[in-house]
């Protein structure tokens, strides 16, 4: 008996209508659907007519269904398998059934389609060429701190996903470990309470102030790049030579070396001893 696929199928962030003809097309043709909240997912199903069985697959059942999941799999079932709305796999348990199927030969198959996280960047103004996804941050505010800490020399714009609970928290804690960054906080994306705010963080922390409700994703700016020293790629020696070369005296030359390569004055000094 052949095995069966495991589909991963994106589901509308928002808007019912982000979704594509494939996704509808597989849903209605796969034996079974696996989602993370199945009343969310029925009200999906019957807008678009969809009946197929419907079973949950969540973060507090992912390794006990997992294996049930997978046993169907082996038998040759075709599973869909959703979250509660964008791409399985991001920041969801679907990230485990994905990687269990790949392991044990199981074809997966992933259909493009809505993700928050991406929807966000692109609305952001941000820097688009290079980033870096960081989900949720820990909810823990020392353990948060810690992260954002890792994040300080970070040059990529950032993506972090936040509840509205600790959306306030999350910036201030930004603002305290990052500065005073560019940000932009995009909320209930597609769907008829969209807003997405473009500042400061301080500006942020003041706008959400009173915020309780929506989903958020928060776009932070990457920090400022460091421009390439021109003197790196030659010894100091040649450094303070090249000056003297031009007519400064030692000690004028040691000074400009000292303050063009950020060193200490005796350290460039010791260099010059010889020439």
């Amino acid at each position: 008996m052949s095995k069966g696929t495991l589909f991963v199928c994106p589901t509308p962030i928002g808007n019912l209508e982000d979704i594509t003809l494939r996704t509808l097309r597989t849903l209605k043709e796969v034996d079974l659907i696996a989602a993370e909240d199945t009343r969310r997912t029925i009200k999906l199903l019957n807008h678009y007519k969809i009946k197929k069985p419907l079973t949950s697959y969540h973060e507090h059942n992912k390794w006990e269904k997992g294996e049930v999941l997978l046993k169907k799999l082996k038998n040759g079932e075709d599973i869909g398998l959703v979250s509660d709305a964008g791409m399985p796999g991001i920041s969801d348990p679907g990230e485990e059934l994905i990687k269990s199927s790949i392991e044990e030969n199981i074809e997966v198959e992933v259909l493009p389609g809505p993700t928050a996280s991406i929807t966000a960047l692109i609305l952001s103004g941000l820097p688009t060429d290079k980033f870096v996804f960081e989900g949720f941050l820990p909810s823990n505010k020392k353990d948060r701190i810690k992260e954002l800490e890792r994040l300080r020399n970070e040059k990529r714009t950032m993506i972090i996903y936040e509840s509205p609970y600790r959306l306030v928290n999350m910036l201030k804690d930004i603002k305290e470990v990052l500065g005073n960054r560019q940000i932009s906080i995009s909320r209930e994306l597609t769907k008829v309470y969209e807003e997405t705010f473009r500042g400061t963080v301080e500006e942020g922390i003041k706008k959400f102030k009173d915020q309780k409700k929506g989903e958020f994703v928060i776009i932070v700016e990457g920090g400022e790049i460091e421009e390439e020293n021109p003197f790196e790629k030659i010894s100091i020696k040649d450094h303070i030579r090249m000056y003297i070369e031009q007519g400064f005296s030692k000690k004028e030359a040691v000074k400009k070396v000292a303050l063009e390569r950020k060193l200490p004055k005796n350290q460039v000094y010791k260099e010059s001893i010889e020439l």
